[in-house]
């Protein structure tokens, strides 16, 4: 009688600890798969097509602002060379796609519509429709985002054939 109830209080143990151990490594695997909100944010899809001339959208990619400007004709008549390789065509429209945030200290610069360039009120830097620097403090110009264009939509994130052009002709750091 000894020998069965030893027996099967070790069997029951075995149960209970292998259920135990599979319990343990369901949540280890759980926490080492990225939230859900994480996922989410590694890809963002904008459409273009909704977007009006000389009107900034700004859109979320990363808890980053991104901003997105269609350039009108007379703003692409304008403008020189540096600012029409740092373009994104889409549908034969100009389009300026950067990391809404300034590359002197991380602020949001402001768009202003009139004069069709970006004001970092915080320090003074200013950046063209192009969002390359053209009053200092700023060093750099407005960074941008791995994209890829599908279409009408950009998909931020993933590195397109534009994207990877303008990386290697070295407008892309």
């Amino acid at each position: 009688m000894n020998q069965t109830r030893r027996g099967f209080m070790g069997k029951a143990f075995g149960a209970v600890a292998g259920i135990g151990a599979v319990g343990a490594l369901y949540a280890m695997k759980r926490s080492w798969d990225p939230l859900p909100s994480v996922k989410a944010a590694g890809f963002t899809t904008i459409d273009l097509s909704s977007c009006s001339e000389n009107k900034l959208v700004v859109e979320k990619w990363r808890g980053k602002p991104i901003f997105v400007l269609r350039k009108s004709a007379e703003m692409v008549s304008a403008q020189s060379d540096a600012q029409n390789a740092r373009d994104i065509m889409v549908e034969g429209a100009h389009y300026m796609i950067a990391i809404g945030l300034c590359t002197h200290l991380g602020c949001i610069p402001a768009y202003r519509e009139d004069k069709s360039d970006f004001k970092c009120a915080c320090h003074g830097g200013e950046f063209d429709s192009s969002g390359i620097n053209t009053v200092l403090p700023p060093e750099k110009p407005l960074l941008i985002p791995p994209f890829n264009v599908k279409g009408a939509t950009v998909v931020l994130g993933e590195a397109g054939e534009v994207y990877n052009k303008m990386k290697e002709s070295g407008l892309i750091a």
